[in-house]
């Protein structure tokens, strides 16, 4: 392998772990299995690496617990170390581990969720995003991130929509504004294919999505998205960007708050038959 496909392969064999992550102990913990099981094996890091097809660099971060690694990189490893599955029992762990912290513990609060409502007035939201149109949307983001940021964030999103697989799934309701149906996040055929993803998940029988139109002039989600996630034990959690810091709240009280605005919305919006009509006749305008 050439030297600069080395490096791509480099790149492409893991994720950095972010400072202060929790996961990092078990990231380093795996590593420290990987340099166990490299030198039982009686290879160096540079025999072990041109076997593996990285380079020496990719390796040594592996090891030190600094790059979480991918699990193809833990299969090939496993089976040229002779490691009898011991590394590649931990491809769940670093799957999950690959995801930046925020992303997992909202993926953690999603999976719990009953119920979900969710009121996006700039970009569609996260869990109805194609993955074209959120690699478009996350390259808006400044300071621009890197590849890896940016490959990182992407696969987190899509990894969160398996929440629609969930059997017994949850309910959703989904309030768009309507110039996030209208915004060329990525040009037109990336909105076009986003739209056209919109009447897909429309048409599950556990969602509900609904358009608010723009002339709705007074209505409480000027202030910024709302999001509210109910349990199962009764409980639940919600964020506002106006309110209570932008930071998730749990508080009877406070949740109250959330769920009376996002009520309000949900009943000035379009119904869901006129909203689907609605998405359908911006889709034939592209």
């Amino acid at each position: 392998m050439e030297a600069g496909g080395m490096s791509e392969g480099a790149d492409e064999a893991g994720w950095g772990v972010e400072p202060g992550d929790e996961i990092a102990p078990l990231v380093e913990a795996v590593g420290r299995l990987l340099k166990f099981c490299r030198e039982a094996a009686g290879m160096r890091v540079v025999e072990f690496a041109d076997v593996m097809g990285y380079g020496e660099d990719l390796i040594r971060k592996v090891e030190r617990g600094t790059r979480i690694p991918r699990a193809d990189f833990l299969d090939k490893a496993d089976e040229i170390l002779k490691a009898q599955g011991h590394l590649k029992a931990f491809k769940g762990d670093m799957e999950r581990a690959r995801y930046p912290k925020k992303v997992r513990e909202l993926a953690q609060l999603e999976e719990r969720a009953v119920e979900l409502q969710l009121y996006g007035n700039h970009n569609i939201h996260g869990l109805l995003q194609t993955e074209e149109y959120a690699r478009a949307l996350l390259q808006t983001w400044r300071p621009r991130l890197s590849v890896g940021e940016l490959e990182r964030g992407v696969a987190a999103r899509m990894a969160r929509q398996s929440i629609f697989e969930k059997d017994p799934a949850p309910e959703f309701s989904f309030v768009q504004e309507q110039v996030t149906l209208e915004r060329p996040i990525g040009g037109t055929m990336v909105l076009r294919r986003q739209l056209e993803r919109l009447l897909e998940v429309a048409k599950l029988p556990n969602v509900e999505l609904q358009v608010m139109p723009t002339e709705r002039a007074d209505h409480p989600g000027t202030g910024g998205r709302i999001q509210v996630l109910k349990f199962g034990d009764g409980t639940g959690v919600g964020r506002t960007d106006d309110d209570f810091g932008g930071r998730p709240v749990s508080d009877p009280r406070q949740l109250r708050i959330l769920e009376l605005r996002y009520g309000i919305i949900r009943a000035q919006a379009l119904p869901p038959r006129e909203s689907l009509a609605f998405i359908e006749k911006a889709l034939g305008a592209l």
